[in-house]
């Protein structure tokens, strides 16, 4: 995966049949977006996903 997350563009709300969705990274190649309930998954988890980063990150901080 080559995505420059350091380019990243501020998060946009948008709307995905009649639901609101949270685009993450709107104007790269490989935009990012999800809903309420996979939002609610993501906080849930955070602690998960910042250990998953740290353990298998190859790029230096």
């Amino acid at each position: 995966m080559e995505e420059n997350v350091q380019q990243s563009s501020k998060p946009v709300v948008d709307e995905y049949k009649g639901n609101k969705i949270l685009i993450l990274n709107p104007g790269s190649r490989f935009p990012f977006s999800f809903g309420i309930a996979k939002a609610k998954l993501i906080v849930e988890h955070f602690d998960a996903i910042k250990k998953f980063i740290a353990d298998y990150d190859k790029k230096p901080n």
